[in-house]
């Protein structure tokens, strides 16, 4: 979705290997110690591993052709599979993990050698982190000039999102868990990782769901991203055959872009003068939009939409 460069597939490879290799380890450790908090950051390991996958699955499906009847291609696919995976965070990752502190915090609790655990967090938080440096830089390829707030807030390419709100969650997951284990092993008191479980759970339901928020206004019809937008005006502005821009109408569809466009053309010319510069305009627009992939222009003397 971006001309600069980057690439979902990169940031959703470092996210799975980190994680596969972190969930094992962490359930391991979580086996051995009986922690609540290790269990619960290893169950949410295990899907954002399982999360990966659905991305990936939803990235290629979105590179299918167009069909007879998906014309405008399958490239909403990839914003369907990320919001199962905001689905899967908030309910295996994030519900368990508050359930599992729940029970620990009435139930009685055995922890050993405590100092297992730690190991294993501290050197998860070294790999998530080696992950999450992975998606900031295909990020900051894809955002070329823009400020990353502006761009987190502005791109339309869910994936990249999924996977960044996922590694951030891990991280902060990852810190909680340790912090409350360290707690654990100094007091001696089985309470603590047990809120510990609990805080990692409302930390990944409170990203699942602005995960979801972000991706259901994709799944709905989202405009083109505003730099282009901006671009494709202007773009036509520069068209010597146009008196007037009437109205543009974009909708992101994966990593293509549907434009409609209205214009008030030169009334001097003929219908095939009219035809002949409309056609070289989409495929000028095409050309120095490669995101554009469908483009319909329409003359007409009035926008009679508004």
């Amino acid at each position: 979705m971006s001309a600069n460069g980057g690439s979902p597939a990169k940031a959703i490879l470092y996210a799975f290997l980190a994680n596969t290799g972190i969930a094992i380890s962490k359930l391991a450790a979580a086996l051995y110690t009986g922690s609540g908090s290790m269990l619960a950051e290893a169950i949410h390991s295990m899907a954002d591993a399982g999360n990966q996958v659905l991305l990936f699955i939803g990235l290629k499906g979105a590179e299918k052709p167009p069909t007879k009847d998906h014309p405008l291609g399958f490239g909403k696919l990839s914003y369907f599979w990320s919001f199962i995976v905001a689905l899967m965070l908030f309910s295996i990752g994030g519900l368990f993990s508050v359930y599992e502190g729940v029970h620990k915090l009435h139930g009685e609790a055995e922890l050993n050698d405590l100092w297992v655990a730690m190991v294993v967090l501290a050197g998860a938080i070294l790999l998530e982190g080696g992950s999450l440096a992975g998606a900031v830089k295909e990020a900051n390829l894809m955002r070329g000039q823009q400020s990353f707030r502006d761009w987190l807030r502005h791109t339309r390419n869910a994936e990249i999102v999924v996977v960044l709100g996922e590694d951030l969650a891990a991280i902060v997951g990852l810190v909680l868990a340790l912090g409350f284990l360290i707690l654990t092993w100094y007091t001696g008191n089985p309470v603590y990782d047990a809120i510990g479980s609990i805080c990692i759970g409302v930390v990944l339901i409170i990203v699942a769901i602005f995960v979801a928020i972000r991706v259901q206004s994709l799944l709905v019809g989202k405009s083109a991203e505003p730099a282009l937008e901006a671009s494709i005006r202007q773009a036509i502005g520069e068209d010597d055959s146009i008196l007037e821009l009437l109205n543009t109408i974009t909708q992101q569809y994966g990593p293509k872009v549907m434009l409609a466009v209205k214009v008030r053309m030169v009334p001097t010319l003929t219908i095939e003068q009219a035809v002949g510069h409309i056609n070289a305009l989409e495929k000028r627009i095409k050309a120095q939009h490669p995101a554009v992939g469908w483009c319909f222009v329409e003359p007409d003397i009035t926008d009679h939409d508004n």
